[in-house]
């Protein structure tokens, strides 16, 4: 008898463990991976800002998503369809790079600018998640 939570598979005859337990080295893996990245994208850019924001601008997370749903679904409809509304999502985070700036130069305080850009982002991604159905994107 097993039961199948999404990637985790449990066994209750016991057969499944091993199975359950490479599975989560699998997950820790990952985000492991996904850490060092953030880790090194900041050091990189306490020393250079612009070589540390080009490395930012390489969609890593996406790709590495990309990557660990292909390993885990490979289904290539599925893939298609992860990758086209990862670029719609991508364009309403835009703009919290350019208000950002703007407000740190005015005076305004890392804090303030931060949050104001990730509450645009949020205001633009609902309004993306409001009228994309309504233009045929599929998100």
């Amino acid at each position: 008898m097993c039961y199948r939570p999404g990637p985790l598979t449990i066994s209750v005859a016991g057969l499944g463990w091993e199975r359950q337990t490479i599975r989560m080295w699998y997950l820790a893996a990952k985000a492991a991976i996904s850490g060092i990245l953030v880790a090194v994208i900041s050091e990189v850019a306490k020393r250079y800002p612009g070589f540390g924001a080009l490395i930012t601008s390489i969609p890593l997370v996406a790709v590495l998503g990309m990557i660990w749903l292909w390993k885990d679904r490979p289904d290539p409809e599925n893939m298609a369809v992860y990758a086209q509304a990862t670029f719609w999502f991508v364009l309403p985070s835009l703009p919290m790079f350019l208000l950002v700036p703007v407000m740190l130069r005015h005076g305004a305080s890392f804090w303030l600018s931060l949050v104001c850009g990730c509450l645009l982002t949020v205001l633009l991604y609902g309004l993306l998640a409001w009228a994309g159905p309504r233009l045929g994107l599929r998100l």
